[in-house]
């Protein structure tokens, strides 16, 4: 399974960024909805069922015709799909770029924009699993990671590391006793993610760093959640951010990562997972730890 709500965290990109009506541009894309179309010069490169891929000079132009109830993270899996899997378009970074594009664009205020996908996404998360989306839909995929970390989390005070869109972290902060800190190294994710929590009243804090320097005290938190983090990391990048983890929990560490044949470029993943690489990971803790498989491979380290 591949995480299409976990992108790698590109510091360059600014979500609330001041953009046109119907058009997000930057110095690497440039994305409009096809009810601003692109001019007649523009020779497509490819057309499918959501998107047109034009060049505009040096940088990427990619049209859509996506409207604000379509607005949610499905998303990532057609861009992945359409655009990224037959190799149209390569590159984590450009994904994030167009995939920002593809929200600002569709509705022209960038918070209501935000909001619209935040919504219509956490609607979608929180219908019953057979309906939660297509099969093989991005946001269908983390539905039962999603619920199976609210299964292991006690209430109580819960860092996450490598938030990106927060879904998780908003989630858990629905909860009564739970009090949730979202962590991401990319400024913009952090200051969207605070954003949206105000908007939907929800108690939040946040943090930008890297997994492997939080600065919070020794078990400054009961429980630490790395969802899907370590597949975009090197292995002794991974190796610290999960040390830092126990570091900084007093009861739990729960770490789940996709399990994939290949890493899945589109997304920023850097390595692949299975069960005995888990057990490596969780022997070399010197704590109890349990590893099991449910959609992905997971780690459970007990750090009381």
């Amino acid at each position: 399974m591949s995480d299409a709500g976990q992108f790698s965290g590109s510091a360059t990109i600014d979500p609330l960024a001041r953009s046109s009506p119907g058009c997000y541009r930057d110095e690497a894309v440039v994305v409009v909805h096809e009810r601003h179309d692109p001019p007649p010069d523009r020779i497509p490169i490819t057309r499918t069922r959501h998107f047109g891929l034009h060049r505009d000079g040096h940088r990427v132009l990619v049209s859509h015709r996506l409207e604000p109830h379509e607005l949610d993270n499905d998303v990532a899996g057609k861009l992945a799909d359409e655009l990224f899997a037959p190799g149209w378009l390569t590159g984590a970074e450009v994904f994030e770029r167009v995939f920002t594009g593809i929200v600002r664009s569709t509705v022209d205020d960038s918070v209501d924009a935000w909001s619209t996908f935040y919504r219509n996404t956490l609607a979608r998360i929180r219908l019953p699993r057979d309906a939660g989306g297509a099969p093989h839909s991005s946001i269908s995929a983390m539905v039962p990671v999603y619920s199976r970390v609210l299964e292991l989390v006690p209430p109580g005070r819960v860092l996450d590391v490598g938030s990106c869109f927060g879904f998780l972290a908003l989630l858990l902060a629905e909860r009564p006793g739970t009090a949730v800190v979202a962590s991401d190294i990319a400024n913009g994710t952090v200051t969207l993610l605070r954003t949206i929590a105000r908007e939907l009243g929800l108690p939040l804090g946040t943090l930008v760093c890297d997994g492997a320097r939080v600065p919070l005290p020794d078990q400054a938190v009961d429980t630490v959640t790395v969802i899907h983090l370590l597949e975009h990391l090197d292995p002794e990048h991974g190796e610290a951010v999960l040390a830092e983890a126990i570091r900084l929990a007093r009861r739990r560490v729960v770490v789940a990562v996709p399990f994939e044949a290949e890493p899945t470029a589109a997304y920023g993943h850097l390595r692949t997972f299975d069960t005995a690489e888990l057990h490596r990971l969780g022997t070399g803790t010197g704590l109890p730890y349990e590893v099991d498989e449910h959609h992905g491979g997971w780690l459970v380290i007990d750090s009381a």
